[in-house]
């Protein structure tokens, strides 16, 4: 093996170790997991799965982003969570063996892993801090849920979108601990439940302010703490 592909072997493998849902197990599980586990790039905007496909597989972020959607068939969409590196994802349909309740697509060009149900769940059976690890996930997914539902029915536009994308920018920090959000205006007001062109004009009411700026396909939080205000008094 070239030095390249062994440096981009080991790479991987830290991507499944250093997940928080495989974090706690022994050395020679996570060397097994790996040897289990495949690696697919994709492209911003290609599917990863479908609502509605089976549940084969659980995944997880090494590089980029994916967000989870789900469509009416008018062709409304809303995005209901931006999953980063380092996190995992479709692990409803894995644990409950049942077809997959969500759209995945990738929101930048990404690779991911996946590993088969078929190998995942005997461990799970086996491994009490692996379930209860799902279980910490499945709660951390449905405080989420809740949360989003709260905000929005609750708070006006502008504190809905103020406090989804100070969470989002919390949960993918940068290495420098910049707080960047790495999606469209289009991808963060079907996230809010609001038009595009209303999110486009408080953001840009934002930017003039010099709390925000905009570049490119993301969204940099220069003052946070002015979007967190805005909540507060909401």
């Amino acid at each position: 093996m070239s030095k390249a592909k062994a440096a981009r072997s080991a790479s991987r493998q830290a991507a499944i170790r250093k997940n928080a849902i495989f974090s706690d197990l022994a050395p020679e599980t996570i060397a097994q997991l790996f040897q289990r586990a495949s690696f697919q790039t994709f492209e911003r905007g290609d599917y990863i799965f479908r609502r509605g496909d089976p549940g084969t597989c659980l995944f997880g972020v090494v590089e980029g982003s994916v967000r989870m959607c789900a469509s009416s068939p008018d062709g409304k969409s809303v995005v209901l969570n931006l999953i980063g590196a380092g996190q995992t994802f479709g692990e409803i349909a894995v644990l409950d063996g049942l077809d997959r309740t969500t759209d995945a697509i990738a929101n930048s060009d990404c690779e991911v892993w996946e590993i088969a149900r078929r190998d995942l769940i005997p461990l799970v059976r086996t491994e009490p801090a692996l379930a209860a690890k799902f279980i910490d996930l499945l709660c951390a997914r449905l405080r989420w849920t809740s949360e989003h539902l709260e905000e929005v029915i609750l708070h006006g536009l502008e504190a809905r979108l103020a406090h989804i994308v100070v969470r989002l920018a919390e949960r993918n920090p940068r290495m420098d601990g910049s707080l960047v959000v790495n999606m469209t205006q289009q991808s963060v007001s079907e996230m809010v439940g609001i038009s595009r062109e209303r999110a486009n004009k408080i953001i840009s009411a934002w930017a003039e302010r010099g709390w925000v700026l905009v570049k490119n396909r993301t969204l940099v939080l220069l003052n946070p703490q002015a979007l967190r205000d805005i909540v507060s008094r909401s």
